[in-house]
C-alpha cells in the first residue's frame, strides 16, 4: 500500500458512517466537530450568564427495561448532546447537534415529546 493510501486508510477509520470525526476540546471527546463547537458556544453563554446548569449527554429513558416470558428487552434510551437552562425564560433546553437525521433518532425524538413533553432543538 502506498503511503499516501495508507494515510488516508487511516484517517477513513476514524470517521463514522456518516464521515464525521471524533474531536476533543477541553479533554472532552466529541462525535463531530460539529457538536465540539456548539460546545465552546454554550460555555461562552454560559461564562455569559445567559445560560446555566450545562450538562452533556443527559440520559432519558424513554422505554424501561421489560422481562417477558421468552426473552428480557433492555431499556431504550435518549441521550441528549447538550441540556441546559435559559436564564432568561427559565426552561430547560434540550439539545442535538444533528448533521444526518437517522430514522432512530427521528423515533426517538418523537418519543421524547410523547413520554417527557420535551420538544428537543436541533442545532
Amino acid at each position: 500500500m502506498s503511503t499516501w493510501s495508507k494515510t488516508w486508510y487511516e484517517n477513513r477509520k476514524k470517521q463514522n458512517k456518516y464521515k464525521a470525526c471524533k474531536v476533543i476540546v477541553d479533554g472532552i471527546t466529541f462525535d463531530s466537530g460539529r457538536e465540539a463547537k456548539r460546545y465552546n458556544e454554550l460555555k461562552l453563554l454560559e461564562k455569559a450568564g445567559e445560560i446555566e446548569n450545562l450538562s452533556r449527554q443527559v440520559e432519558y429513558v424513554l422505554i424501561p427495561s421489560q422481562k417477558g416470558e421468552t426473552r428480557n428487552e433492555r431499556k431504550c434510551s435518549y441521550f441528549a448532546d447538550f441540556v441546559y437552562t435559559d436564564k432568561k425564560t427559565g426552561k430547560v433546553v434540550v439539545e442535538d447537534t444533528k448533521g444526518m437525521k437517522t430514522k432512530d433518532y427521528i423515533i426517538k425524538r418523537k418519543l421524547m415529546l410523547y413520554v417527557h413533553g420535551i420538544e428537543i432543538q436541533e442545532i
